[in-house]
């Protein structure tokens, strides 16, 4: 009989700098696979750099950021932040789902959904009247989940390169 790995949702510690800039690094990967001429590929500094710009948020009264653990393990995270009106964006306040990775070797057993359901009371704790978030037209997946937790699709994001 094996044992059953433990999932734990937690708020993210100034220690996991490392672990978040390596999850956050795949992110960037996966878009970039989706559409290299729209999304930055990772470069030498992406690790070390979003990491830090994630721990940078955790004293942020506004932001939110909570990581999925497992065996001591960190295997994904999700940033949101409570936001004002966009007026850009032609959207009153709202919380704000940024980025939501799960490490591809975990991605079976709920770990995204799990993170994403943390993120969606923890935002609505804080007031939150609606949630928004993006997600990459070629990724299905995530739309699925999205999908799944009550989210509709109302803005379609286009691109178009010079020349």
């Amino acid at each position: 009989m094996t044992d059953t790995p433990t999932l734990v949702i937690r708020a993210a510690t100034l220690e996991d700098g490392p672990a978040l800039g390596r999850l956050a690094r795949m992110l960037v990967q996966v878009h970039h696979d989706f559409d290299a001429e729209r999304f930055i590929a990772p470069g030498p500094q992406t690790e070390q750099g979003y990491g830090r710009f994630l721990v940078s948020r955790i004293d942020n009264a506004e932001s939110l950021l909570l990581v999925a653990e497992s065996d001591g393990t960190l295997v994904g995270y999700v940033y949101g932040a409570m936001e004002g009106p966009d007026y850009m964006a032609l959207r009153g306040p709202a919380g704000v789902v940024h980025d939501i990775i799960v490490d591809p070797e975990r991605r079976e057993g709920g770990v995204g959904r799990k993170l994403l359901d943390a993120a969606l009371t923890a935002l609505a704790e804080r007031g939150a009247p609606r949630v928004v978030l993006h997600t990459a037209a070629k990724n299905v997946t995530a739309q699925r989940l999205f999908e799944a937790a009550g989210f509709r699709p109302t803005m379609i994001e286009m691109t178009r390169d010079a020349g």
